[in-house]
């Protein structure tokens, strides 16, 4: 049953993922589990709503798709089983442009493009796990928003496959969305304390 059934140092996969409890929110990065609780803040919300707003609205009869957590984007090692598959991350936000990569269980393979809203509890994750993962997996866009200094730090995949140093925005900059050229998001639509 869940994570008692095994022992800290044991690694899951998504087999094991599948078992634990459907009210419990978990991500699993290299086999490592990850607590999701507690629910985000009210601040993370709207921030996130704005975001999905602004996504949706522009993507709306596009082939493109944006998803918000919870959403399983499963990131396989190579050709291994589904059950085998050792990471499955909920991130806040996702736009997937291959449709071959959708099912009914979320998203199998990197989205286009990540977005991670962080707190003092998973600032430290998506700083590092996540960013190490998300550029090894081949993610094109990742940014990371910080709702206290209402930043956002983009990271570009180049043809090298690396992030190399992020574009920082503020609330009075827009940014123009990298994935989705004629998408740009004014950051004070977004920041609205």
């Amino acid at each position: 049953m869940g994570l008692q059934s095994k022992h800290f140092e044991d690694r899951f996969n998504y087999g094991d993922y599948l078992k634990w409890p459907a009210d419990e929110r978990w991500e699993l990065i290299n086999g490592v589990p990850f607590n999701m609780t507690p629910s985000p803040s009210r601040t993370h919300q709207e921030i996130l709503i704005a975001l999905l707003t602004k996504f949706y609205n522009f993507l709306e009869n596009k082939d493109c798709k944006v998803y918000v957590a919870p959403f399983d984007v499963r990131l396989p090692e190579g050709e291994e089983k589904e059950e085998e598959i050792k990471t499955v991350v909920q991130p806040d936000l996702v736009v997937v442009c291959d449709q071959n990569k959708l099912d009914d269980k979320g998203c199998l393979g990197a989205p286009d493009l990540i977005i991670e809203i962080t707190s003092p509890s998973t600032a430290r994750k998506d700083l590092k796990e996540k960013f190490t993962l998300y550029e090894k997996m081949g993610v094109k866009e990742y940014w990371i928003i910080n709702p206290t200094d209402e930043t956002v730090l983009v990271f570009h995949l180049d043809p090298q496959r690396q992030y190399g140093r992020p574009t920082v925005y503020s609330k009075e900059d827009t940014i123009q969305v990298g994935i989705l050229n004629e998408l740009s998001i004014p950051l004070k639509d977004i920041f609205k304390k």
